[in-house]
């Protein structure tokens, strides 16, 4: 089965550059219908794509830019945005004018059309795929599952620790994993990545009663401060003054308890620092899942995420 994956994976690998080396490499590859990456230059007027191939240019019509463009579905900046970005596309046509430079058509929709039929529309609920991280929102973030085809992750599902905004947890352009959960309304896939970051007690395991360790406030409420100390372990600390939302704070480990899946926490000290956002630890290596427990077995309350409940009818929009 063909491999596809998120736009910018190919653009510096061997075989791409073997194939956009010359003419008749390109020519080569044209022939072989191989998926070629090159960086989009311009938008023209009409909205066409101007694409860098190193030894001529390729054109992607309007049209042949991304599934929904003619159908109205998907919007005009989604080609405006691809500028000074790879794009992933198949060779339609060379084009040889007499006594012109020669030029490729290019199709960057029969590339989506062909990750659709030959790789998503197989994807279950549960099936853990390579995504990388295209635009945010307070609402959740997009993800290209890919050659550009974008994907929900919803706010809610990138961890158990709660934040305001995606970009608390990651970077534009980051590459992780996450999990196929369900269709959304308008019958595109909707992801999760809260799974993949452990359960309670695989984070709790990292730390130990008596130490003091990094965290950051997620929440200031009347009663305590929420502190994180993993994406997917948080903690309950003492009201404390001048501590704020978003600060990086040194915490003391003041109890673990399994069965309340509680951590008690003592604020030492709390302060405005920009430090890097770490990348996200895995705790999964799998393809697939079917179902993942966070609270121990003990818990008085059950936090449960049943994969084989949630069936996927996969269909293009």
């Amino acid at each position: 089965m063909p491999t596809y994956f998120p736009e910018g994976w190919m653009i510096d690998t061997p075989s791409n550059k073997y194939y956009l080396k010359n003419f008749q490499t390109i020519y080569d590859a044209f022939q072989a219908n191989k998926t070629l990456e090159a960086r989009a230059i311009i938008c023209d007027s009409a909205h066409n794509l101007i694409v860098d191939l190193g030894c001529m240019k390729g054109i992607i019509p309007r049209e042949d830019v991304a599934i929904g463009i003619t159908e109205g579905t998907t919007k005009d900046i989604a080609i405006i945005s691809r500028v000074n970005k790879p794009v992933s596309f198949k060779i339609v046509n060379i084009i040889s004018p007499v006594n012109e430079e020669p030029y490729a058509i290019l199709s960057r929709r029969k590339l989506q059309e062909e990750c659709m039929d030959n790789y998503l529309s197989s994807l279950k609920s549960g099936d853990i795929i390579n995504a990388r991280v295209t635009h945010m929102e307070p609402f959740g973030c997009f993800v290209d599952i890919g050659c550009g085809i974008p994907s929900l992750l919803p706010i809610d599902s990138i961890s158990i620790s709660r934040i305001s905004h995606p970009n608390d947890r990651f970077n534009i352009y980051e590459d992780i994993k996450v999990i196929v959960k369900t269709l959304d309304e308008l019958g595109r896939i909707c992801l999760s990545h809260k799974e993949l970051l452990g359960t309670w007690e695989e984070n709790a395991n990292l730390f130990e009663i008596g130490e003091t360790v990094a965290g950051i406030v997620r929440s200031v409420e009347s009663y305590g401060i929420f502190v994180e100390l993993t994406p997917n372990l948080a903690g309950l600390a003492e009201p404390k003054d001048n501590v704020c939302t978003g600060q990086q704070a040194s915490v003391y480990i003041k109890n673990l308890i399994p069965d309340k899946m509680k951590v008690k926490l003592i604020i030492v000290d709390s302060f405005d620092a920009g430090y890097k956002i770490p990348k996200p630890k895995y705790f999964i290596d799998k393809e697939h899942i079917d179902y993942w427990r966070y609270s121990p077995c003990d818990s008085d309350k059950l936090v449960e995420t049943d994969f084989a409940k949630k069936d996927i009818n996969f269909s293009i929009i």
